[in-house]
């Protein structure tokens, strides 16, 4: 069973937001790095780019396939995981720790259409 955080919101399309204040870190769950394998690439917006719930803003790329990324949340990119940029497997080793980019929240009612952790546990199970 992949490892699922509780406090963590999570989308449908298996990535997460952990939420501090006015940011948001988002990132791919385990249960979705599980899925890819190895990860050999991270596609990752720019600083000051927006984002949008629900829309794409980058890519993930492992030796079996490319994901798109989609936004849980919208927001303005204030910081990107740069590590990843040189060792994209990092997300493998633990995706909750290696998240991949943060954002500042535009509307954190957003919130209350993703899911929980329960939640999540019970849609990955289907």
């Amino acid at each position: 069973m992949a490892k699922v955080i509780e406090g963590l919101y999570y989308s449908e399309s298996h990535e997460y937001v952990r939420v501090e204040g006015d940011y948001g870190f988002i990132g791919i769950t385990d249960y979705a790095q599980n899925a890819l394998g190895n990860v050999v690439y991270v596609d990752m917006p720019e600083v000051d780019d927006e984002v949008t719930a629900g829309e794409e803003f980058g890519a993930v790329e492992s030796v079996k396939a490319a994901s798109d990324l989609n936004s849980p949340v919208s927001g303005t990119v204030v910081e990107v995981n740069e590590a990843l940029e040189d060792r994209p497997e990092l997300v493998n080793q633990d995706a909750y720790e290696n998240w991949i980019i943060k954002v500042e929240l535009s509307d954190k009612s957003e919130l209350d259409s993703l899911m929980n952790a329960a939640t999540y546990e019970e849609f990955c199970k289907e």
